[in-house]
């Protein structure tokens, strides 16, 4: 299989997940492309979908999946998204598509998060897909000095502003050996809205789809991001 048909055998398998009478949260992505086509057609048991950006949201109306405001619900069964990289850990990077912000909230909201992708999203040390940060516009020069403090390379993003109308600047160059404390660390640059990095709050199911088929891992209870 290719590429693109290992994302929809990810993609179709998650559909497994989604029971009936569902609000269902829907990332952003190639991949997740494919998870709203096979969404559309179990459209009439689902009682409708959270997205995490405009394009997701362009895609399920016209699928005629009904969507929700997220201020509207007081609890959401399951977020599936896909991911840049996924580590040993469930820790991921994401933000390819400039959506990481939303995504970010989404699966804050989430109960269980889904994360579909292929094999080659897997690695042992987050950092070789750049690390996006999504910035306030006037900020980012500053935050470019301080993440360069931080030991990355910081490259604005060109021709790209976010549907919160804000820049990303990717951070080349890292090796992030402990996630969850450089999400917190790039949290606290005045100026940044937030990082790419889902340490704190990372997947709780992995469906990595290679040759063989689709593998599902499943994160440890015991992890504190899962006690929910």
């Amino acid at each position: 299989m290719d590429q693109d048909q290992l994302k929809k055998a990810a993609a179709t398998a998650a559909l497994d997940y989604i029971e009936d009478g569902m609000i269902v949260g829907v990332g952003t992505g190639s991949t997740v492309n494919h998870f709203i086509d096979g969404l559309a057609a179990m459209k009439g048991r689902i009682a409708g979908a959270i997205s995490s950006s405009e394009a997701s949201s362009r895609r399920l109306e016209a699928l005629g999946i009904r969507l929700f405001d997220l201020n509207e619900i007081a609890d959401l069964p399951i977020y599936v998204d896909g991911a840049d990289e996924i580590d040993g850990g469930f820790c991921m990077i994401k933000g390819g598509g400039a959506a990481l912000t939303r995504e970010k909230i989404v699966a804050a909201v989430a109960r269980r998060f889904v994360c579909i992708c292929d094999a080659s999203k897997l690695v042992e040390c987050l950092g070789r897909f750049p690390l996006p940060v999504e910035v306030i516009p006037m900020a980012r020069a500053q935050v470019e000095r301080e993440l360069a403090r931080l030991g990355g390379s910081p490259k604005l993003r060109d021709g790209c502003v976010t549907d919160n109308g804000n820049l990303i600047i990717d951070v080349h160059g890292l090796q992030i050996t402990d996630p969850r404390s450089l999400e917190s660390e790039i949290n606290q640059i005045v100026g940044v809205v937030t990082n790419g990095l889902f340490a704190r709050r990372g997947a709780d199911v992995l469906l990595l789809a290679n040759a063989d088929g689709v593998e599902q891992r499943v994160a440890p209870a015991t992890e504190p991001s899962r006690l929910r």
